[in-house]
């Protein structure tokens, strides 16, 4: 098991030897999160791998991902009807 301090000093250690800059792991955690929403993973997936205590914790942070998350449903919705009225004519 890993210690805080000590996975945090091995990622710094890391981040020096690729020369990539100050990145924070929160910002990763941050990264993973907002990727995860934007490829479609359901929220309650991504709030149990957060650790967060419930998925409206996850939803107020990262609800700046979701905007476009609701345009894409609508498409897939009016698609998905579309269909089926197509189908029935």
């Amino acid at each position: 098991m890993w210690l805080p301090d000590r996975f945090t000093a091995a990622f710094r250690r890391l981040q020096a030897m690729a020369n990539i800059g100050v990145v924070r792991l929160h910002d990763l955690r941050h990264t993973h999160a907002t990727q995860l929403l934007r490829q479609g993973i359901h929220p309650k997936i991504v709030s149990e791998r957060l650790g967060h205590s419930s998925v409206g914790i996850t939803l107020d942070t990262y609800s700046h991902v979701l905007p476009g998350m609701q345009a894409e449903a609508a498409r897939k919705l009016d698609a998905a009807l579309r269909l089926a009225i197509n189908r029935q004519s």
